[in-house]
């Protein structure tokens, strides 16, 4: 089985994916914008300055791949 990786992504176990550059910024956070206001990867990072590119579209990349994990965490919420 193929094992992915994110560059820009850390997950400890039992926690929230979070982004490595910045882990106070959880991945469901940044999904959680993209559901609620429909915006999109370019838009996300105008809104949070501090986010790049690859960051933001990694986060959505790894909801993409990760989705009920990430549901279940958005509805915990």
């Amino acid at each position: 089985m193929l094992a992915l990786s994110y560059l820009h992504i850390e997950k400890a176990e039992n926690q929230s994916a979070r982004l490595q550059r910045l882990p106070r910024i959880r991945v469901a956070q940044i999904v959680m914008d993209y559901i609620a206001y429909g915006w999109s990867v370019e838009e996300i990072c105008c809104q949070y300055l501090y986010l790049t590119l690859a960051e933001a579209y990694e986060a959505m990349g790894y909801q993409f791949d990760r989705q009920e994990e990430l549901d279940r965490e958005i509805y915990q919420e």
